[in-house]
């Protein structure tokens, strides 16, 4: 049972890492230099780019590597070792998910629900809905807004919400609308 506390322990360790890097590595202009920084702006400005698989790998790899010595340390080998799982795994989790959210409508509730949570912070306000696994974090920081319909910037529209008229589909009618741009007079 120990075994399983200490992965849940990783999972809820990666999901505060998560927040903090999100809002402050990829949002705080005083601290986006970073690496991560500069990959998220990439992502933002351009919604279908994300850093290549190895970066994310390598990110995984290199933390699990940083992590494992502290955790064996304090915990023991058996309990370090499934802290860092856990943290790893559920960032894997979260990189999956997050590919997805931009990539497909979603399969369940959760699925839209963490869309639509996501992407009233790319489409709407970068200030808030930091979490991309869960809101836990948004609203113990006060960052979390509930979100009823977003408004996709027609530039930055994903092709699975589109119909073959170039319209959101009527799946997503709801939930989704194209935000058009101003056309200019002549």
């Amino acid at each position: 049972m120990s075994i399983v506390v200490a992965v849940a322990l990783g999972i809820a360790t990666w999901s505060l890492m998560e927040y903090v890097i999100h809002r402050w590595a990829g949002h705080d202009k005083r601290l986006t230099g970073n690496f991560f920084g500069v990959e998220h702006i990439a992502h933002h400005s351009r919604g279908h780019y994300f850093a290549p698989w190895w970066k994310k790998a390598a990110t995984a790899i290199g933390a699990a590597v940083i992590l494992a010595g502290p955790a064996i340390l304090v915990a023991g080998v058996v309990h370090g070792v499934a802290w860092v799982a856990g943290t790893i795994g559920f960032y894997l989790y979260y990189e999956l998910l997050h590919r997805l959210e931009h990539v497909n409508g979603g399969f369940t509730p959760y699925g839209r629900w963490a869309r639509k949570h996501h992407f009233y912070h790319h489409f709407h306000d970068p200030s808030v809905n930091h979490g991309v696994t869960s809101p836990i974090w948004d609203h113990v920081f006060r960052t979390h807004v509930s979100v009823d319909r977003i408004r996709v910037p027609e530039k930055l529209m994903l092709p699975w919400l589109l119909d073959e008229n170039g319209e959101v589909r009527p799946a997503y009618a709801a939930d989704y609308e194209i935000r058009r741009r101003k056309k200019r007079a002549a």
